[in-house]
């Protein structure tokens, strides 16, 4: 079976946001000494586990269709928060908002209407 157009620019649209937070969630998780080191200086050293924890979840959620508007707000949400911290802390909200930038694409390529209102259905 084929794939169609569609389906291939949506699969690569979700997969490297996802591989992006997914390595990210298991570099906290597995404790990296540069996660660590960041994390320390932004006195977020102690939330290293939950916030690794919480990108993998969401990711997860994100992934599956039934689940993906979920997901989107959920990582839309941690994302804001990870450019807040960024900006509070003097530090660069380029990665967290481009991985943001990615989620959103991805989301709108698989279903727009997570970005767009429902189309009125019509009355049979």
């Amino acid at each position: 079976m084929a794939l169609n157009k569609k389906t291939l620019v949506a699969g690569l649209a979700t997969a490297v946001p996802a591989l992006l937070i997914t390595a990210s969630g298991i570099m906290k998780l597995t404790g990296s000494p540069e996660i660590k080191a960041g994390m320390e200086k932004m006195g977020a050293a102690e939330l290293i586990v939950p916030l690794g924890l919480m990108e993998l979840a969401f990711t997860a959620l994100f992934l599956f269709p039934r689940t993906m508007k979920l997901g989107l707000l959920l990582l839309t949400s941690y994302f804001a928060g990870a450019i807040a911290t960024d900006l509070t802390h003097g530090k660069s909200p380029g990665p967290a908002a481009l991985i943001l930038a990615l989620v959103w694409v991805a989301a709108f390529v698989r279903d727009r209407s997570a970005f767009l209102p429902a189309a009125p259905r019509a009355q049979a």
